[in-house]
């Protein structure tokens, strides 16, 4: 048995499923953006980055990437704390381009309320949203999402990019944590 199997309740979305969508909003980005200049995927880091990885396969225009680290989550929290931090910057000027923000999760909706003003102030030519998964149920603050993988239940979830205490990132698809077996590293 694989160390993870023991936190896995439930497997929520297969790796089957998630090749398969990722796949879907790769076309449809390509074909929203084709003939309108500069793409850049803005990959938020750490989650976003195996997502980020397999969509940008699938987009057929040319595009470039760029990462943010921004926090809202503490260690071993389960829930935004809704303080947002942004841990690295971007390292290239957006002026003048269309930013595609890649997240792997929106829950509270904190993260992109803080940084969207954010990067609207560097005058990108657009600014949009494009997230593997949402959890409206828990939404605090309204988030318009252009591109949506899937819409989850308010579980805590790990796997494709999301962690568990910084681990288990790896996994093909996305899982249900038993919370009866699991507990934080502290």
């Amino acid at each position: 048995m694989a160390e993870y199997e023991k936190y896995l309740k439930s497997v929520l979305i297969t790796e089957a499923q998630v090749q398969e969508r990722v796949r879907e909003l790769g076309q449809q980005i390509s074909a929203d953006y084709e003939g309108k200049g500069d793409l850049l995927l803005l990959c938020i880091l750490k989650g976003g980055v195996m997502f980020l990885a397999d969509l940008m396969r699938h987009i057929s225009i040319p595009h470039q990437i760029e990462f943010m680290a921004v926090s809202s989550y503490g260690k071993s929290a389960r829930a935004s704390s809704g303080h947002v931090r942004i841990l690295m910057d971007l390292a290239s000027d957006i002026e003048g381009k269309h930013v595609l923000i890649v997240e792997d999760i929106i829950d509270s909706g904190h993260t992109l309320d803080y940084l969207s003003p954010q990067l609207e102030a560097r005058d990108p030519a657009s600014l949009a949203i494009c997230t593997l998964l949402s959890k409206p149920s828990r939404r605090e603050v309204d988030i318009l999402v252009q591109y949506l993988g899937f819409e989850i239940p308010n579980e805590f979830v790990f796997g494709y990019g999301l962690d568990l205490d910084e681990k288990y990132r790896n996994l093909p698809f996305v899982g249900v944590v038993d919370l009866d077996v699991y507990q934080p590293e502290e």
